[in-house]
């Protein structure tokens, strides 16, 4: 899938989806809800959010 599909699937621009994938940008909780439903996952396993707690708290 690309970018624009992505974008368009969960109706934001691109650069919303460049920005996420760079780690610039933080989707709010809707969004991120919209796209592990795209990719068919849950929001914890998308944005690996355990690696990201536990390298937090190190």
């Amino acid at each position: 899938m690309t970018q624009r599909q992505v974008a368009e699937a969960v109706r934001v621009t691109e650069r919303t989806i460049i920005s996420i994938e760079k780690e610039k940008y933080k989707p709010s909780i809707v969004l991120a809800y919209k796209l592990a439903q795209l990719f068919d996952t849950n929001i914890e396993e998308l944005f690996c959010l355990k690696e990201f707690v536990d390298n937090e708290e190190d």
